[in-house]
């Protein structure tokens, strides 16, 4: 059985972004992994309800996705508007899918509050950023699926050869 990974949709091409555009990643290996059926499509905050295009959102006062899911921080829209229920939920169904169709890695949108996972953006929306992951990374990290940013895909291209080496020699 291939090593299954669960995608950002606005990677793949999907205009689902809060902008209501996508942020194709272009790379024979998405390319090949798609064929090969590899690929679990996911825009986590369209799984929990939310409309494209929707204001900007950000995890307030510097806090973490880890955080958010703790419940000691909030993600806030630039209207301010609390929408963390729908994150939290957001990233439950990301989970939920990920566990379901045996993804073991993920290949998230950078930045974002929900799928960043080098960086997020500090909630001051002034594109100041902070490392830390989204509170969707920050959920499939702590369910054991190993996370990656769109910026990562040589490290993940690495991950996936390196397994699939080491179950062909238990073979």
């Amino acid at each position: 059985m291939q090593n299954r990974i669960l995608v950002s949709a606005c990677l793949m091409g999907h205009a689902v972004r809060y902008d209501g555009r996508a942020k194709p990643l272009l790379h024979p290996a998405t390319d090949r992994w798609r064929a090969e059926g590899r690929l679990v499509t996911i825009c986590p905050e369209m799984s929990a309800g939310m409309q494209v295009p929707r204001p900007p959102a950000e995890i307030a006062g510097a806090a973490t996705g880890e955080e958010v899911l703790a419940g000691t921080a909030r993600v806030v829209e630039i209207t301010g508007g609390d929408v963390t229920e729908d994150f939290v939920q957001a990233a439950e169904n990301a989970v939920a899918l990920a566990r379901q169709a045996g993804c073991r890695y993920a290949l998230l949108i950078d930045g974002s509050p929900s799928c960043g996972s080098a960086f997020i953006y500090d909630g001051s929306f002034s594109g100041r950023r902070q490392a830390g992951n989204g509170v969707t990374a920050a959920a499939l990290k702590a369910a054991g699926i190993e996370v990656f940013s769109d910026r990562e895909i040589e490290r993940l291209i690495e991950r996936v050869a390196e397994l699939e080496s080491d179950a062909a020699a238990g073979a």
